[in-house]
């Protein structure tokens, strides 16, 4: 028998939260580990595409036929949009831009909720990955609870800063609806990012997140570095850009962090 492979949602309704950002580095750190990777970009800012191709390749796929939006729009089989990255053990499902209208799409279908969980079926069965990623939108609504349904677990990526934490509380609500569609679903953890150790920000948004009950922090907090932006300049991950880089590090341990939550 197929050994199961894992699906987790990076979401947060609030943007600059680090979402992709943190989807890719512990997508690429996993791959680095051992483990089959696909990547699934969910987002029409396309960041995620972006931190494996160039943006001149991203808006060829973008424009194509090749990419999410075109097979939820047709409910196809996902199974045939996977493309290799230029690194070992991970692949990606790109996104479009058109992924703006989405909403509008999943409007008259059947079981939309479901749509995305059916064209990852096949993918899950063939047990050819160990782990699916998918990096969610900045938003509350049909397209999130379409990733929400088609997920084990959800990582929410959390700004240690003053804005960091507004909106949190709607985001345990619309994940608590989602679990009535799909019981399975579990909260893995809160990711700290952008933690900048100058500040006391990052205490002050631990204690708010202390306050939710069955609400689990990662050890592992991802601090402010410079090396990601270069490393996405570079359409990088930030290990694959500068392995010494203190972010780099620290995504390698959050993943291992991840990998042990999930076993």
């Amino acid at each position: 028998m197929a050994k199961k492979t894992i699906t987790i949602a990076f979401t947060n309704n609030k943007g600059g939260s680090g979402k992709t950002t943190s989807c890719a580095n512990i997508g690429y750190s996993l791959s680095l580990l051992g483990k089959r990777v696909l990547l699934v970009d969910g987002d029409m800012q396309l960041n995620l595409s972006l931190s494996f191709f160039s943006e001149e390749a991203v808006l060829q796929m973008a424009a194509g036929e090749k990419n999410l939006y075109a097979a939820v729009r047709k409910e196809e089989d996902l199974t045939e949009y996977c493309i290799h990255t230029p690194y070992e053990n991970l692949d990606l499902i790109p996104s479009s831009t058109l992924m703006s209208g989405i909403e509008f799409e999943l409007f008259t279908k059947w079981q939309r909720e479901l749509i995305l969980s059916r064209g990852l079926t096949k993918i899950k069965e063939s047990g050819k990955y160990d782990y699916v990623l998918i990096d969610a939108p900045p938003t509350l609504g049909g397209w999130v609870m379409n990733i929400l349904c088609a997920s084990d677990y959800c990582i929410l990526p959390v700004e240690a800063s003053p804005w960091g934490l507004f909106g949190v509380a709607n985001m345990f609500e619309f994940l608590e609806n989602v679990k009535k569609l799909t019981p399975g679903l579990e909260l893995l953890g809160v990711a700290i990012t952008k933690l900048d150790a100058r500040k006391n920000y990052g205490k002050q948004t631990l204690e708010v997140l202390g306050e939710y009950d069955q609400v689990t922090v990662f050890d592992t907090v991802i601090r402010v570095d410079s090396e990601i932006e270069w490393a996405q300049d570079n359409s990088r991950p930030v290990m694959a850009h500068r392995k010494s880089a203190r972010s780099a590090r620290e995504y390698m341990e959050l993943a291992k962090e991840v990998d042990r939550r999930c076993q």
